[in-house]
């Protein structure tokens, strides 16, 4: 019986960190992927930015075009990333010591780190909300309750991450449906949407939010595919990875901005409450009760893959320059204690001014992770074309060295380049007074990957004949499917 319930109890905590996933231990499809990503999106604090469209000073009709729009662009970048994970079978950070040296790679981690802890605590404000008024407790102590529930289901893993993403597409497909329905039956969206008052400023405000949404999926969105067989079609991952994120994020977001216009109309308190005021559109009672159950588990999913990246990052970290990639179980509890413990106290001191901290802490953290995704997405398709060389990503001393300085450069050059454009709480660059937009993540995207390519071409390290794996396995590239051709192949039917 013991070991039976020892057996059990390993297949459901996973033993695998940063190291590499051989062939035998992967599994799953990529229906997997979908389901993860539309029902981690399906939740609170994707409605909340979706609702900073219309409480910055959007109109309904514009704000949900601009948000669409910036889901495509952004959602597009975010699962170009996720198609790494099947083959490299590495989380996302590890693999950017290709770009940036086994060291060199520390410095858009430790940024990494930093956006894990502050999304971490972002979601545990709202969640804290609604799990006080679940258990009739106050939102501090709701918070350290989420807490708790982070740190056991981080640890947990892989398997059960994935398990969480299946049950919360179910609960947030129902909850949706009916929260739409109560909103379209006691309130006239119809008037909501007939209010058109286009303004780049706003519109393109919408369009950075969501797109900042999505891209700051691409430092973590590979940890979540690096199971799945190393066959499996690169397209179709996209496809999965994409379409899952972009259709769950805009269904929370398309309500945000609904409810918050309501609220504008009504004159209803949202920003500070802005989990009671959404509850309340949809229901009392028992159904109250059942949506902030429902808020709570969405918040449960997606801060669960933020502390979960939070650790791989901190271990990615520490093991660069330990000059190994295997983390055991008490070293791994420690990293998911410190970072789950850190977004806590952060939700406990900061959850005051949450909205306009959090618009802020997204669309400046954009700053510095454009380039990075920039350089990731053109040094993997366009110049080592997936051939990795995966035992060198461990040894400071081989092929890719301590410090990449192209791919640190051009980083540095990303994110400087962007200040002029830059428009946040925290910064704002001088350009933004004449153009009265904010254009710097796509300056910060574009530039960076031409000159990016240009650069790694003519001064990049001996690049492998064809991906090179730790295990000796065979490897499989030639037979697996080419992600551009396949993209080629769909335009041109």
């Amino acid at each position: 019986m013991t070991l039976n319930t020892e057996n059990k109890t390993s297949k459901l905590v996973e033993t695998r960190s940063i190291d590499y996933i051989p062939e035998a231990e992967r599994h799953g499809s990529v229906w997997s992927q979908f389901t993860l990503w539309f029902g981690a999106n399906l939740q609170i604090t994707a409605i909340v930015t979706g609702a900073l469209a219309v409480v910055l000073g959007g109109d309904v009709f514009w704000s949900l075009i601009g948000l669409f729009i910036g889901q495509v662009v952004g959602g597009a970048i975010m699962a170009l990333h996720g198609v790494q994970g099947p083959k490299l079978g590495l989380p996302q950070m590890i693999s950017s010591r290709v770009q940036f040296g086994v060291y060199g790679a520390v410095i858009p981690i430790v940024l990494v780190c930093i956006m894990y802890i502050g999304f971490s605590a972002s979601g545990s404000v709202l969640a804290g909300q609604a799990i006080g008024k679940l258990v009739h407790v106050s939102d501090n102590l709701g918070i350290l309750i989420f807490g708790i529930l982070l740190v056991i289901f981080t640890i947990c893993g892989y398997k059960i991450i994935h398990g969480m993403g299946r049950l919360a597409s179910v609960v947030g497909v129902l909850a949706f449906c009916y929260m739409f329905y109560q909103l379209m039956t006691k309130h006239d969206v119809i008037a909501l949407l007939s209010i058109k008052h286009f303004s780049w400023a706003s519109f393109m405000l919408a369009v950075s939010l969501s797109a900042s949404w999505q891209i700051a999926f691409g430092p973590y969105v590979a940890d979540y595919s690096r199971y799945l067989p190393k066959n499996t079609s690169s397209f179709k991952t996209f496809l999965a990875v994409g379409s899952g994120s972009i259709i769950g994020t805009q269904i929370s977001m398309i309500f945000g901005v609904l409810a918050a216009a309501q609220a504008a109309q009504s004159g209803g308190a949202f920003r500070h409450h802005e989990v009671e005021y959404i509850v309340g559109l949809s229901g009392v009672g028992l159904i109250a009760a059942l949506l902030y159950f429902i808020i709570a588990f969405g918040k449960v999913v997606i801060t669960t893959l933020n502390a979960y990246g939070s650790f791989m990052s901190m271990a990615t970290i520490i093991s660069g320059f330990r000059g190994h990639s295997v983390i055991s179980s008490r070293l791994r509890f420690i990293y998911i204690f410190i970072m789950v413990g850190l977004s806590v106290v952060i939700a406990l001191l900061g959850r005051g001014d949450f909205l306009n901290n959090f618009s802020a802490f997204l669309l400046f953290l954009l700053t510095f992770f454009t380039p990075w995704s920039a350089i990731i997405i053109v040094d993997y398709y366009l110049v080592t074309k997936q051939r990795y060389d995966i035992p060198a990503l461990s040894d400071p001393n081989g092929r890719y060295g301590k410090w990449n300085w192209v791919g640190i450069g051009v980083y540095i050059f990303g994110v400087l380049i962007q200040m002029p454009f830059v428009d946040t709480k925290f910064f704002t660059g001088p350009l933004v007074h004449y153009l009265q937009v904010d254009i710097s993540w796509i300056i910060g995207w574009i530039i960076p990957a031409i000159v990016y390519f240009i650069l790694a071409r003519k001064f990049s390290y001996e690049i492998p004949h064809q991906l090179i794996i730790p295990d000796h396995e065979t490897d499989d590239s030639e037979q697996d499917d080419n992600f551009l051709k396949d993209i080629s192949n769909v335009a041109v039917n």
